[in-house]
């Protein structure tokens, strides 16, 4: 029996997209602080995303399906991760920040932010075969008594939220608010693997080791050798 087109199409719907986003930052944040994150294995409908206190992270997207990804720290949260980065990288404890207000925090997450963007848009291109780019996220620390929310030029909003976890049971929030979108898969096609920098880097070395001329001898010390002197 031979299926119809619309039995055998896979669709990949908002939860897919935020079920992948969520992999990027468990993925991301684990390999930069080396510590355990995890998300719960509930999502939130909401009607709004918003930044809220401490620290409120923010990254808009466009180019096959437009949206907003935002991030929100609690103070304890945000020094946990910028710490573990940073000791992670190298960096003494005695030279780290000390408040989740410090411009030095701030950057790191905004960092950490952009290469969770770049990580789920890598992912949307392989897997979805369309492309979105990001603009340079953008970090508020915000006092406990204010809420902002971020507008966005979406014509059918959705919105999530995700609770996440750090290695001490530290909480932060991720919101996402998409176009209502779907992919439908209309013939099977190979996804691209990753490339991972430190491995091509090795091979390109070792490759060069293998295929490196030998060293040439000197004639003149061979010839004296030769003459025991």
């Amino acid at each position: 029996m031979v299926k119809t087109r619309q039995e055998s199409a896979v669709v990949y719907g908002t939860e897919d997209l935020l079920t992948s986003l969520c992999n990027s930052v468990t993925h991301v944040l684990s390999v930069a602080t080396q510590c355990k994150i995890h998300y719960s294995g509930m999502v939130q409908r909401i009607t709004k995303t918003c930044l809220k206190p401490d620290i409120g992270c923010f990254v808009l997207f466009d180019g096959g399906f437009s949206g907003l990804v935002v991030l929100n720290f609690t103070a304890a949260t945000a020094m946990e991760l910028y710490e573990s980065y940073m000791l992670h990288m190298g960096m003494p404890k005695s030279e780290l920040a000390m408040s989740h207000t410090s411009d030095e925090v701030s950057n790191i997450m905004g960092e950490l932010m952009n290469q969770i963007v770049g990580d789920f848009s890598g992912k949307v291109q392989r897997e979805l075969q369309t492309n979105i780019t990001q603009n340079q996220p953008k970090m508020l620390v915000l006092n406990k008594q204010v809420t902002l929310s971020v507008d966005t030029q979406l014509d059918q909003p959705e919105s999530r939220r995700v609770t996440f976890y750090t290695g001490r049971n530290n909480i932060f929030y991720l919101e996402l608010a998409i176009d209502r979108t779907e992919f439908i898969k209309l013939h099977d096609f190979e996804t691209s693997e990753v490339v991972n920098p430190d491995e091509l880097i090795a091979q390109v070395h070792a490759q060069r080791a293998v295929s490196a001329p030998p060293k040439a001898t000197d004639n003149h010390d061979d010839l004296l050798k030769s003459l025991g002197m």
